[in-house]
């Protein structure tokens, strides 16, 4: 499993081939200026919820990549609005099978709503669970009690939880967040990218080292490999 973290929330996880990418926000993001959104590639795009740094360049690459859009009904009727044809509308249940393994997609509590003011239906988290490895990808979110039935579901290699505070969780949230869900390795998100978000990036590693948890904050376009083994995720 390759991952590649572009910034703030914006991920690309491949996956048996597959590349899976995650809200993506490049255009007008204050810390994407390294990258040209044209040459982005996807074969699934998942968009947690509406707000405009998690759906900013969602249509432009799906109309590019001819990716196929996940996401919740109000967002697949939006970017259906704006063109994007090869789409996949879910909501909070069971999990579903796509070509790379299945995903949950998992209750978020946070506000949506999309660029054109319209409403953005409910925020939600993605819980994937594959051949190469499971993993949890929050959105935008504070800490919630809902998170302790992720362990239920699946034993999570690794978790990608916002870090930021102000608009989600903070690291010390982020923290209990990964208690709840039982996952030593986190990818810190959604911190940095605006004032209202700025953290100590020492401050938050140590607050989870200190407590025998492991997080990860990749640099701007860092990809990795993440090897599965009885352990769980290498990163």
């Amino acid at each position: 499993m390759d991952f590649t973290y572009y910034s703030h929330s914006t991920f690309l996880v491949a996956i048996k081939g597959k590349k899976v990418l995650f809200d993506p926000y490049f255009t007008d993001n204050p810390k994407a200026s390294e990258f040209d959104v044209n040459e982005i590639e996807a074969d699934y795009i998942f968009i947690s919820h509406g707000h405009v740094d998690h759906v900013m360049d969602a249509v432009h690459i799906a109309k590019l990549t001819h990716a196929k859009v996940v996401s919740n009904p109000e967002v697949i009727a939006y970017v259906q609005d704006k063109g994007v044809e090869n789409v996949h509308e879910l909501n909070h249940g069971a999990p579903v099978l796509f070509e790379f393994g299945h995903v949950r997609a998992v209750p978020a509590m946070h506000s949506s709503s999309m660029p054109d003011g319209r409403y953005g239906g409910n925020p939600m988290g993605f819980v994937f669970t594959t051949d190469e490895g499971n993993f949890y990808y929050s959105g935008d979110t504070c800490l919630i009690t809902d998170m302790q039935l992720i362990a239920l579901f699946a034993k999570l290699d690794f978790a990608v939880l916002p870090i930021g505070g102000n608009y989600t969780m903070d690291y010390k949230d982020a923290f209990l967040a990964a208690e709840f869900i039982k996952c030593d390795k986190v990818i810190g998100v959604h911190y940095n990218t605006f004032p209202l978000i700025e953290i100590d990036p020492h401050a938050a590693v140590n607050e989870f080292q200190s407590k025998g948890k492991f997080l990860l904050l990749p640099k701007c376009g860092e990809r990795f490999v993440a090897v599965k083994e009885q352990t769980g995720l290498n990163l």
